[in-house]
């Protein structure tokens, strides 16, 4: 009996110590920040124990505990913090910066948080501040200089041209081969639209130019399929991460305001000769018509009379200014000069943060160099986020963007680029005389310019002040950036994420030609309206778990599905029923319109994994694996697993003998892996079509050049990559070093077919190409005192490219303009340049006769796009409340062709041309000397004769130059107003910086043009050019102001 009663009073005394037990057992959480903001992957364990969890991306955490228990939150780089469990179910934590090393945070693939310690790859990070104060209009051209392995490229300094950037060389032949964007974990389109090319069209800006500086925090380049590897089918040119602003729920209540203003001006013109005028007679000029009615007048070329002689001769405005008498025949040196206007660039920008809630809103205002040139962007940014239960978390982030334009020039060789006219034109104009039109006289009826405003030439040529004002190139665009995220975390070692985002834009031109234009004698009109959409839903399991203090393990596991839509509804009239009336229903009687309508789907559907071993936080492996589904692929081909593999050791860490001798940090690292692309391929690529055209006969069907092939499968880029980093003398002197290799397979090219077959080409996986080369980083603060610093950065890359095999093709042409190709050809580096050269003796010598180059009618390699190696130098001074910063970029080694160069010496407009106008010119060479050999040339010819002959579209090869150049890209002053003058305002900061971009070229053997140039960021018009608008110089101030 008593042991019956004891065994219960037992069983009640030990359910009532579990009971307490369990009653003391609770859900802590909190959040870990340092001064500016959440730190993920905070170590928090118990101690005592092997319980521990790491703080998610914002820094968050949710752990079970006790009364008691003591965490103990450890974070490299910062001071170890201990706090013990009492009555409140929040531990909120700030950790301060310590430690030997500050371990950065780098934002990775997927927008995951990373220490820069536990990765086995190369990542460089921007931070946003950096772009908004020395600001560019294009974002893209804001990352050129500051990230080793990027080549980025401007096409031209006038508004809305779009920029170029490639990571690591080209790695697909007939592909986009610029980096994937990701904004947010969105992938976004950096897609132009843009037509410009050799033969004129429209630069419009790259999708990444809609995006507003003042709200990006960071931009984090992942240059290698190594850092990439996450994002499988779309990695293979590398991605680049964006990371906006946020909210920050520990943070208070703040307005920051922002203005920028700029002055733009010409980098560069081309050095023009002042010394002879318009025509082809020395002696005698004569304008009647412009169009050869006189003498010389209908000649666009400046081998004429000389100037600034005394001569008169009856001008194009004799008319206007000496009732159509002789004028004097003199020289306007700045007439190119002062045809520009001075460009002005404004933008403001105002966000307001509360906890974790931001508002910004953006305007900018363009006004181009080029006169009746303008951009105009309107942006506004919402993020927030909201705890929804102790374990459910709620984000969303929405980017809108408005780009409008009434006008962007067209480019090229085209009568409706002014530069062009400059090229071919007349020496004694003074090109601002023929700004009021609306008051001059009409071309005469006779002449191809009739019924438009007086000109210097009627003949090749619209008055230009005219045709930029009157024949404009519209451009509007609306876009929506955002998602919605929910993480929930499932048990402390175990949380769930969700997204749901959408990139959706509506992009609508117009091309306008009014009745009279050279090109459009009786006017045209085209339109055209897109729209995209790209939604991504995904979601992502993740599971870490330290197994001991020195063993740690992560897994996550996702999926996602990518839906893309694109739209384009397209019309143009080839003539004008009445002029100026510029729409669709405006066409003329007796002409066809053209109507185009495209519609495409297409679906990607991933699953993907990653995950890491860690031990002793000083070892580390990690590992990815992706599978696409893609349905531009055929079904038999669309699944394709990407994996990768990398590791690193902290030797640092394992040798503590290194740190007792100044090396903070050091780690090496190294990875393989395996990515994707679709190249070329378009949602039509792999099934029979037809297309069906409207002329003037209805409506015609039509099957495509290309045939489609069902065993198509993607092309793959397998890389290697090895690196060390180091941190030295408390982290004063940084360094580091990446080799790389990479092999692109299987790439898509289109391969010629017999007609027979009733196709020309059909796209086959036959191409191979490689890349390989070495980055080097290194940074050093020379200076270090309370109120003075200087720091150095300079980076330096290196990359070899070489198109292995092109299957049976000998060479693939990517474009070109006139007699040069661009091309691939197989033991050459992507981007031959492919043309003819003069006839030349065994040593190389040109061969003339009668005093003229012959030219060797064979097409051959004459240069190559590829650049030798990229570079960039940054030093920043800091001293009391003023810094100084500046930034030098090189491009070494590549080649441009460039045509304003060869058009320039056959019209006689440059001042190479002024040579031996008088006495002749002796060519450097060789003649025949009627026995089988040669001796030197020595037969005069004119000037004239000799640059015409030597330049012109029937030789490539005197056009071709050294692409090389060293730019002054950026200088910023500033002065940071000091806490005491503001310390009992409202005001928490005001600084005010004096800026600059591109102010100067201090190294270039190119005569005339700015190398960094291309007619668009499209593969095949690069390292050419004609026409060239000229790169802006901007000079300005900024003002940043918080509350």
């Amino acid at each position: 009996m008593m042991k019956t009663k004891f065994k219960g009073i037992l069983t009640l005394f030990l359910a009532l110590v579990m009971q307490v037990s369990f009653a003391q057992e609770k859900t802590i959480s909190g959040t870990v920040t340092d001064e500016s903001g959440a730190l993920p992957g905070v170590s928090i364990v118990i101690k005592g124990s092997k319980k521990g969890i790491e703080t998610d991306f914002d820094g968050k955490y949710s752990i079970t505990a006790s009364n008691g228990d003591v965490f103990v939150f450890r974070y490299l780089g910062y001071k170890t913090v201990e706090k013990t469990v009492g009555n409140s179910n929040t531990i909120n934590v700030v950790l301060e910066v310590g430690g030997e090393v500050l371990d950065e945070i780098v934002i990775t693939a997927f927008g995951i948080k990373r220490s820069e310690k536990a990765l086995g790859y190369s990542v460089q990070s921007i931070k946003g501040d950096a772009m908004t104060e020395a600001r560019e209009s294009n974002l893209t051209n804001a990352i050129s200089g500051k990230v080793a392995g990027v080549q980025v490229t401007g096409t031209s300094g006038s508004v809305g041209a779009s920029s170029r950037i490639v990571l690591r060389g080209n790695s697909s032949i007939t592909g986009n081969n610029e980096p994937l964007y990701v904004v947010d974990g969105v992938p976004i389109s950096n897609s132009s639209f843009g037509n410009a090319g050799s033969g004129g069209g429209v630069d419009l800006p790259n999708g990444a130019a809609d995006l507003n500086p003042d709200d990006i925090e960071s931009i984090t380049v992942l240059k290698g399929p190594n850092a990439a590897a996450l994002y499988g089918l779309r990695a293979g040119n590398g991605v680049i991460v964006i990371t906006t602003k946020k909210g920050d729920a520990s943070k208070k209540f703040s307005i920051s305001i922002n203005t920028n203003v700029t002055m733009s001006n010409p980098l560069l013109l081309p050095d023009y000769q002042n010394s002879y005028g318009q025509g082809g007679d020395t002696n005698h000029f004569n304008y009647v018509d412009g169009a050869s009615g006189g003498i010389g007048d209908g000649v666009d070329e400046s081998w004429g009379p000389a100037l600034d002689a005394g001569l008169e001769f009856v001008q194009w405005d004799s008319q206007l200014t000496n009732n159509g008498n002789p004028t004097p025949w003199i020289s306007y040196p700045d007439n190119v000069k002062d045809f520009l206007n001075t460009g002005v660039n404004i933008s403001n920008n105002v966000s307001i943060t509360s906890g974790g809630f931001r508002l910004s809103i953006g305007n900018s205002e363009q006004q181009g160099m080029v006169p009746f040139t303008e951009l105009k962007k309107f942006t506004v940014g919402v993020s927030g986020s909201l705890k929804l239960g102790e374990r459910l978390t709620a984000s969303v982030s929405l980017n809108y963007f408005n780009q409008d334009s009434d006008n962007i020039p067209t480019s090229g060789y085209n009568n409706e680029n002014p530069f062009q006219q400059f090229i071919w034109s007349a020496r004694q104009v003074n090109f601002t005389d023929l700004r009021d039109w609306r008051n001059f006289p009409l071309a005469p009826a006779n002449t191809a310019a009739a019924g438009t405003p007086l000109n210097w030439n009627h003949n090749f040529q619209n008055n230009p002040y005219w045709v930029l004002e009157t024949n404009r190139n519209t451009f509007e665009k609306d876009r929506l950036i955002g998602n919605v995220d929910l993480t929930s975390q499932l048990t402390d070692n175990l949380s769930l994420s969700t997204k749901l985002g959408v990139d959706s834009f509506s992009q609508f031109t117009t091309n306008r030609k009014a009745v009279g234009s050279n090109t459009a004698q009786d006017g045209s009109y085209a339109q055209s309206q897109r729209r995209f959409e790209e939604v991504n839903a995904s979601f992502l399991l993740n599971y870490n778990k330290n197994f001991t203090e020195d063993f740690g393990f992560s897994l996550s596991v996702g999926g996602n599905h990518m839906n893309r839509t694109y739209d384009r509804l397209s019309g143009s009239l080839p003539q004008l029923e009445l002029p100026n009336l510029y729409n669709l229903s405006n066409l003329k009687t007796g002409s066809t319109a053209s109507i185009s309508n495209y519609h495409s789907d297409r679906q990607i559907n991933s699953f993907y994994g990653y995950g890491q071993f860690s031990y002793k936080d000083m070892f580390f492996v990690d590992f990815t694996g992706r599978n696409d589904w893609s349905s531009i692929l055929p079904v038999a081909n669309n699944s394709f697993f990407y994996p990768s593999v990398t590791a690193s050791v902290v030797l640092s860490d394992v040798f503590p003998v290194l740190k007792e001798n100044n090396i903070n940090f050091l780690k090496v690292r190294g990875g393989w892996s395996k990515v994707g692309s679709t190249g070329a391929l378009g949602a039509y690529s792999l099934n029979q079509t037809f297309g069906l055209n409207n002329t003037g006969f209805g409506n015609q069907a039509s099957v495509p050049n290309t045939q489609y092939n069902p065993n198509l499968k993607a092309e793959t880029v397998t890389g290697v990559e090895f690196g060390i980093d180091a941190k030295m003398f408390d982290n004063r002197l940084r360094f580091s070093a990446t080799y790389y290799d990479q092999e692109s397979a299987d790439l898509l090219v289109p391969i010629g077919v017999t007609a027979a077959t009733g196709f020309t080409n059909v796209w086959d996986n036959i191409a191979d190409m490689r890349n390989s080369g070495y980055e080097l980083q290194l940074g050093g603060t020379i200076i270090k005192k309370e109120d003075f610093s200087f720091d150095v950065d300079v980076n330096f890359a290196q990359n070899n490219n070489e198109v292995t095999s092109l299957g049976d093709l000998d060479t693939y042409i990517l474009g070109g303009q006139w007699g040069l190709s661009l091309e691939a050809r197989p033991g050459q580096p992507y981007g031959s340049l492919v043309g003819r050269d003069f006839e030349r003796t065994a040593g190389g010598e040109v061969i003339y006769e009668n005093g003229l180059p012959l030219i060797d009618s064979t097409n051959k390699i004459i240069g190559n796009i590829a650049p030798d190696w990229t570079g960039g130098a940054s030093f920043s001074v800091r001293y009391k409340a003023f810094d100084f910063s500046t930034l030098i970029d090189a491009k070494i080694g590549g080649d441009v062709h460039s045509m304003t160069y060869s058009w320039g010496r056959y019209a006689g407009t440059l001042s190479e041309t002024l040579i031996g106008r008088e006495t002749g010119v002796v060519g450097n060479g060789v003649m025949s000397d009627g026995n089988g050999g040669y001796v030197a040339n020595n037969v005069v010819v004119s000037a004239k004769s000799f640059n015409q002959s030597s330049y012109s579209n029937s030789v490539e090869s005197s056009a071709i130059f050294d692409a090389s150049y060293v730019k002054l890209r950026q200088v910023s002053i500033g002065y940071t107003l000091p806490r005491k003058f503001i310390e009992n305002s409202i005001v928490k900061s005001l600084k005010i910086s004096v800026v600059g971009r591109n102010l100067a070229i201090l190294h270039k053997n190119t005569p005339h043009i700015d190398p960094e140039t291309g007619f668009s960021a499209a593969n095949g018009e690069q390292g050419q050019e004609f026409g060239q608008y000229p790169s802006a110089r901007n000079i300005g101030f900024n003002i940043n102001l918080k509350f």
